[in-house]
């Protein structure tokens, strides 16, 4: 199958790997206590509540073990909550080579599920009237004022049109603001050789540089398309970072501990891991294609999170736990309240969880939402049944480094799959596609 370019899409693809795709398109403490009525490690002898069929777990916790026998993964911890029950598995090494047993309260690299969190955090200044989803963003973020969009895709940057209008919180959300993942492999368009030379192509190497580098870099460039008309990957949450730190008056980080991860007890997500925590974190690894070799990708000690980030990247840079990242998404579930903490309006929760896009917007990006499903703000939504795990409604995403976490309202079922095994595909891995499965067959 060939796309409108002409590339083959398996070359498309694995050509996407080592960039967009990487990013996304996964402590028994008071988290888990305040938020989950009943808890427990399914390796350790328990009581189904009825929320799961006890002999259907056998089979998931045997499956996914299997990908840690087999060297698919290094290791690996899964949740599941549903009726007030949570259950969690860890396997494997929090790294090779005779490293610590994966537990509970390992702490991953959750790439792109730093999306949804990220969308949460703007609709809470939506909703104090401090951001408007529809008002200019200039105010904030003057670097993108007075836009230009070029006249073609892959013409010269200096091709232009004036913007029709000017790019709004709305646009940045929904991804749809005109700069991002341009799914075309081998990187060929000027405007793909502009973002990676200024260091903010979509890629698995977050941006090192200041917020204002950042935005001073991402206002040198052009628009891909008119601001609300296109679909491009990643780029606009990492934006919205920035924006909303600007009218928080605060750093990102200090925004999301006050208003999300304190009042869910999230204590053990942000965007660096501290030094007492280190030893927490699970080392991130990459695997080559050919050998099937695992290389270190990220140590824990002396890595990328083992120091303040400089860019807080709303986009892919927060780390997070299992427990922690099951008490959002079951705020979320919970219409944006959890334990008592009220983080988002029940209205501002169905938007973020339905989706926004046109048609033509889902059919431009096959790669991401395969007929399925849509985008609402930071997240995916899936709009029918074509798989076990597809429950429309269904709402969540996945994280290159090796994390995937959704939501199911109608079957009140939130999950997670932490690993540290970088995706080295835009296709769900084989490991992805059978924690789904065995969690859907094991529903009572």
């Amino acid at each position: 199958m060939r796309d409108s370019t002409g590339l083959d899409r398996r070359t498309l693809m694995k050509g996407a790997a080592m960039s967009a795709a990487l990013l996304g398109p996964a402590n028994v403490g008071e988290a888990a206590t305040q938020t989950t009525p009943a808890s427990s490690d399914i390796g350790s002898k328990m009581m189904s509540t009825g929320n799961f069929v006890p002999g259907r777990l056998d089979r998931m916790r045997s499956t996914m073990a299997g990908h840690v026998e087999r060297g698919d993964l290094p290791g690996y911890v899964w949740a599941l909550s549903r009726g007030g029950e949570t259950l969690v598995e860890a396997g494997g090494a929090l790294s090779l080579g005779g490293g610590t047993p994966m537990r509970r309260d390992c702490i991953f690299r959750i790439a792109s599920l730093t999306k949804p969190v990220t969308a949460a955090a703007a609709m809470i200044l939506v909703e104090e009237c401090r951001l408007r989803l529809d008002d200019p963003v200039d105010k904030w973020l003057p670097e993108l004022a007075g836009r230009k969009v070029l006249k073609a895709i892959d013409g010269p940057l200096s091709d232009t049109v004036p913007a029709t209008r000017p790019i709004t919180l709305r646009d940045l959300l929904t991804l749809r603001f005109g700069l991002g993942a341009i799914m075309v492999y081998p990187i060929r368009y000027p405007l793909q050789h502009a973002m990676e030379e200024l260091g903010v192509a979509p890629s698995a190497n977050l941006f090192r540089g200041t917020p204002d580098e950042f935005m001073k870099r991402i206002g040198n460039l052009p628009l891909a398309h008119q601001p609300g008309e296109g679909w491009l990957y990643h780029t606009g949450l990492d934006v919205a970072g920035v924006l909303i730190a600007r009218a928080a008056g605060q750093p990102l980080s200090a925004f999301m501990r006050e208003r999300i991860f304190e009042p869910l007890g999230m204590k053990d997500t942000g965007f660096d891991v501290p030094a007492d925590k280190l030893d927490r974190l699970a080392t991130a690894y990459s695997r080559d294609p050919v050998t099937g070799k695992f290389n270190v990708y990220d140590e824990a000690r002396g890595g990328a999170f083992a120091k303040p980030a400089v860019f807080e990247a709303g986009g892919g840079g927060l780390v997070s736990t299992a427990d922690d990242y099951l008490s959002f998404q079951r705020m979320l579930l919970g219409k944006g309240a959890l334990g008592g903490e009220r983080i988002l309006s029940r209205a501002s929760v169905e938007l973020m969880t339905t989706d926004q896009l046109t048609a033509a917007q889902r059919d431009s990006a096959p790669m991401f939402f395969n007929g399925n499903s849509g985008w609402g703000l930071g997240m995916a939504v899936a709009l029918r049944r074509d798989n076990i795990w597809m429950t429309p409604g269904r709402f969540g995403w996945d994280g290159g480094y090796g994390t995937s976490a959704y939501a199911d309202p109608e079957n009140d079922l939130a999950g997670i799959l932490l690993t540290q095994r970088l995706m080295d595909s835009p296709e769900p891995p084989a490991h992805y596609v059978d924690f789904w499965t065995s969690a859907y067959q094991a529903l009572a």
